[in-house]
């Protein structure tokens, strides 16, 4: 049993439980008795997950009893409605030996009163652990937990899936943050317009189908990235955080309740070949979820492992890796010798070499890779850079310490997410033709461009837009290679976002105007709206194109700029003019205040205003909206992606078409291939 010596301090290891309101002593449990996965959960069949029972005894607080002790003799049974087996103990079911009891004691804030006097709730549990248990016939299920004379039910749903596969690849986009009012603004300044009529579409614009994702949090209506490609890659909503598991209590962050995902699955199925693509560091929360299985989506050395290994001691399949691994984060691969900080310090560009890959560190050597072999390409320290400065800015790539091998020098050869996705395409295709085991065997490619996100985040709208104006890019690109390899009819093609921001365009601004006037309000008259707005100055007169018919704007710095902003944003400066040394830092610490503590940039948009932000002031960047999210389809089963939908139904519509879904009563019909 863990005991909190110092029980205010724990408090910090488990702050993460907010939900309906600002503090929740879990997330996933409104009551003293705890099942997780909780109540309403959705399974495919055959999907491999944990369940975590917990027993709560607050020892203090507005939810103690006057007993400190948990029922350590608590009940677990289920039963499927309807169904001819009855009700049977969790053991029984699974067909599985009982779990060993579990002890231990956490703490949490009952609200902001509780937090700033610093006078935790403490609470001792009791609790027990199946693992790797399975539900492998549609229908509804009851889980009925028994303590205390209580009873806590949560009412489970295995979907009535089909059982035939209908496309032998996925190529999963995910525009980081993206949302419909970001796609109308780079529409805007990517794309020639004439009288009201674009001369031009965007690649998304020409999909058939059209949805909407929610995106809410099973805690919180505000989500992560993390949370939120843990709904989309395994149809389990979870906690901001958190990576393919269900949080609990535990003071353990790897132990929390996993779920399968659509890439292990795949992978056990059929032992299909699998890419994951990011200019994001490759353990960030995206490309990660697709392998990791922690409630603290900051274990980035133990992200990069998962993707070589799976999680240590617990493997749903013999995972082997992915094919194709692309994207930043080499300060995860280069042993600590060299400064990095990795997974037991180990040097992981030789793990993956060891294990059969090829190890890439720039483009050049990217695109010279053979397709046949398996690939690990890691192009600089952290995130990538920016399309923006890739392409316009190049200087702004020098001096940045960020080279992948760890010899402090300038990753000045990146790939951009266009390269790197239709090289993954390359890989992966070959492969799969080349493979005897299964004619049929396929790809599942998830291409993330994660940019759009962390620039939307800084405030920095032109390097966001150039990021989703690169994505679109690679989506006509990867639609063009599709049809050249002949695979452009067997390919589901989905295109959506994880979460969004509360960004907007309202107008122009004429920032010659604004930076000379010499008071704020004046300044703010550089505004103009409605009639005043005029027309998009990012396309030269005659251009359509930046180059190799693709869409990006010819002037990245007209003097009528877009007004737009976030809904909500820490104290910043706003002169509306492109950041042409690199990406926006709008807030920073003052001297001589608390170091989180944020103002507004004084160095940042120099000759604009100021405006007041809205968010606490420990906040220094902008946050995630509530908007529900685009989805865009093409290729088999396209049709099941439109209308309104919740961000758990992509994930259950990509396994549809797999095939993914394996009851007791099929093996699974594959008619794909030949």
């Amino acid at each position: 049993m863990v005991v909190l010596s110092k029980p205010i301090a724990a408090v910090a290891v488990f702050i993460s439980f907010v939900s309906a309101q600002s503090f929740q002593r879990l997330g996933s449990c409104p009551d003293l008795g705890c099942i997780i996965p909780p109540d309403q959960a959705d399974f495919l069949a055959g999907q491999r997950f944990d369940i975590r029972l917990e027993v709560h005894a607050p020892v203090n607080g507005s939810e103690a009893t006057g007993n400190p002790n948990p029922d350590e003799n608590f009940s677990f049974t289920i039963e499927r409605v309807g169904g001819h087996r009855g009700v049977l103990s969790g053991s029984k079911w699974f067909k599985v030996a009982e779990p060993k009891l579990e002890k231990w004691t956490f703490g949490w804030f009952e609200d902001y009163f509780a937090r700033d006097a610093k006078t935790p709730s403490i609470v001792n549990v009791a609790s027990k652990a199946y693992r790797k248990v399975y539900l492998d016939e549609a229908g509804e299920y009851k889980a009925t937990l028994t303590y205390n004379g209580k009873t806590t039910t949560a009412t489970w749903n295995v979907r009535n899936l089909e059982e035939v596969r209908k496309t032998r690849n996925v190529l999963f986009f995910i525009g980081d943050g993206m949302t419909t009012n970001m796609i109308t603004a780079a529409r805007l300044i990517g794309h020639k317009s004439k009288n009201g009529k674009y001369l031009s579409k965007m690649a998304m614009d020409t999909f058939p189908v059209l949805g909407h994702a929610m995106t809410h949090s099973i805690d919180s209506f505000i989500t992560d990235s993390a949370n939120s490609a843990t709904a989309l890659y395994t149809g389990h909503k979870s906690t901001v955080n958190a990576l393919g598991v269900y949080v609990d209590s535990s003071p353990n962050v790897f132990d929390d309740p996993k779920v399968e995902s659509i890439a292990e699955l795949f992978y056990r199925i059929y032992r299909g070949h699998v890419g994951i693509v990011s200019t994001a560091a490759v353990a960030d929360a995206t490309p990660a979820a697709l392998t990791s299985h922690t409630r603290d989506r900051g274990q980035a050395p133990y992200c990069v492992d998962s993707f070589l290994h799976g999680t240590p001691n617990y493997t749903w399949v013999d995972w082997n890796g992915p094919d194709v691994l692309f994207g930043g984060g080499a300060e995860q691969f280069y042993p600590p010798s060299l400064g990095g900080k990795t997974y037991l310090g180990k040097d992981y560009y030789q793990e993956f070499s060891n294990a059969g890959y090829g190890v890439y560190l720039n483009k050049t050597s990217l695109l010279n890779a053979p397709n046949t072999d398996r690939a690990l390409g890691i192009f600089s320290v952290s995130h990538m850079s920016k399309w923006l400065d890739r392409n316009v800015y190049k200087n702004n790539l020098k001096a940045q310490s960020n080279h992948p091998s760890g010899n402090k020098g300038d990753a000045e050869d990146q790939p951009g997410l266009k390269e790197m996705t239709l090289k993954a395409i390359d890989i992966l295709h070959t492969r799969a033709k080349a493979d005897p085991r299964h004619s049929s065997q396929g790809w599942f490619l998830m291409s993330e461009a994660a940019s759009i996100d962390k620039m939307m985040h800084v405030l920095d709208y032109d390097r966001a837009l150039g990021e989703l104006l690169e994505l679109d890019d690679t989506i006509k690109a990867s639609i063009e290679k599709l049809k050249a390899l002949g695979e452009l009819s067997n390919t589901l093609i989905v295109v959506t976002a994880d979460h969004g921001h509360g960004f907007d365009v309202m107008g122009s601004v004429d920032t010659k105007y604004l930076v000379e006037q010499p008071e704020d309000r004046k300044k703010r008259s550089a505004v103009g709206v409605y009639e005043q707005s005029g027309l998009s100055g990012y396309q030269n007169s005659g251009d359509l194109t930046y180059t190799d018919g693709s869409h990006f704007p010819s002037n990245w710095t007209p003097r009528y700029a877009l007004f737009a902003g976030l809904a909500t944003s820490p104290d910043r400066r706003e002169n509306y003019k492109l950041h042409e040394n690199g990406p926006r830092l709008p807030a920073t610490n003052t001297p001589g205040r608390p170091s989180n503590d944020y103002y507004a940039n004084d160095k940042d948009s120099i000759g604009g205003f100021v405006v007041n932000g809205t968010l606490p002031t420990d906040q220094a960047q902008g946050v995630h909206s509530l908007t529900d999210v685009p989805v865009f389809a093409m290729g088999p089963c396209q049709e099941l992606f439109g209308g309104v939908q919740n961000n758990i139904d992509i994930f259950f519509n990509m396994a549809n078409c797999l095939g993914l879904s394996r009851t007791a009563h099929g093996k699974g019909q594959d008619p794909i291939g030949n």
